[in-house]
């Protein structure tokens, strides 16, 4: 009886919290992580949330990919519609977190923890839309924390994921994109990418397979777009070293102050290239910093570079910021969603097509 008592007031609790019929966008800042938890607890797992959650970027300035912030249970009610939340608590400590986060378990959960692992359960939307809320948990402190740092790279991934899917939400097929601009690339190349109203495309080279958009150009506040391609390629040429003398030709040719004395180089001093999946294909990610070779100008950039079977094309699509009065963690992310907008058009159905190259005049 205890236990069918035990049932239906988790039930009772769970439609109570987790339920909203007409549900308002997520709040709060993309890069903040509410992490509820009590404070001794906390100040336990502190230094490895941090390992985990508020990797630093060069930008050139360090900046934390997120920050964790401490939230006690008590201001649930007030924090649960925040975009990015964490419940973490070894299960059977006794703390009010604690004793939350064993409602929210199944039995799934539980024998995972009963065999010595720990469990970290993902909720999409589950108070606010676009959110992210996800549960950390274990029989102990010790295997917590253990845990926690095993799946640091799919934790982070998670909320990076939730974040780029918030920010292309509110970019993509919006008012804010120059349609017109995005058909007349897939018209030209025979590939597209989302295109802001704000920016302009400033170069397409057939000849040198080359593209350049850039946002607000000549200001203190600029994204740059490129996307550049190599036809009947060798698929050996995906390798770090490749990677970054191609970018650099590419850069000296095109990206050059107006009076053509200086041009934009890889700094050697953050340069880092990892394996990732772009889109379903394998490619190399390039991180790092870009200055002109004066040294005048400078900033982050990303890059992507991968090989297309079907037209045996090697492309590269990088993204790059200049903004020197400016926190540009969020630009450099802007700048990655866009590069992940890329389709080949050989990717889009025919109606995909014919309604992008239909698209009226802006």
């Amino acid at each position: 009886m205890k236990y069918i008592y035990s049932l239906i007031l988790s039930a009772f609790f769970l439609m109570m919290t987790g339920c909203d019929t007409a549900q308002q966008p997520a709040r709060g800042f993309e890069d903040e992580i509410f992490v509820f938890a009590d404070s001794l607890e906390f100040e336990e797992l502190r230094e490895s949330l941090s390992q985990v959650f508020e990797k630093e970027i060069e930008t050139p300035q360090p900046e934390k990919l997120f920050a964790v912030r401490r939230a006690d249970i008590s201001q649930l009610n007030h924090l649960k519609t925040f975009k990015n939340v964490v419940f973490i608590a070894p299960l059977n400590s006794g703390s009010q977190v604690s004793k939350y986060i064993s409602t929210l378990l199944d039995s799934a959960a539980r024998q995972k923890m009963e065999q010595g692992e720990g469990a970290f359960i993902t909720r999409k939307d589950y108070w606010a839309k676009g959110q992210l809320m996800m549960i950390v948990t274990a029989k102990d402190m010790a295997t917590l924390e253990y845990e926690l740092l095993r799946n640091s790279d799919k934790l982070l991934y998670g909320f990076q994921k939730a974040s780029d899917e918030r920010l292309k939400a509110g970019l993509m097929g919006s008012k804010f994109e120059d349609k017109k601009a995005g058909a007349a690339l897939l018209e030209k190349f025979d590939w597209t990418i989302y295109v802001q109203k704000d920016y302009k495309i400033a170069i397409t080279d057939t000849e040198n397979k080359f593209a350049w958009v850039r946002r607000t150009p000549n200001t203190e506040l600029e994204i740059w777009i490129f996307i550049h391609w190599i036809d009947n390629a060798d698929p050996a040429l995906l390798n770090k070293d490749s990677v970054y003398a191609i970018r650099n030709r590419i850069t000296e040719k095109y990206i050059r102050t107006s009076d053509d004395k200086d041009y934009v180089t890889v700094a050697d001093s953050a340069y880092t290239v990892t394996e990732t999946n772009f889109n379903g294909r394998y490619a190399l990610l390039t991180q790092g910093l870009w200055h002109m070779t004066d040294k005048f100008m400078g900033g982050p950039f990303l890059s992507y570079t991968f090989y297309d079977e079907s037209s045996r094309r090697i492309y590269m699509l990088d993204g790059s910021v200049y903004a020197p009065k400016y926190y540009k963690r969020n630009l450099i992310q802007q700048a990655d969603v866009v590069l992940q907008s890329f389709r080949l058009k050989s990717e889009m159905t025919e109606k995909e097509i014919k309604v992008m190259l239909s698209a009226p005049e802006k």
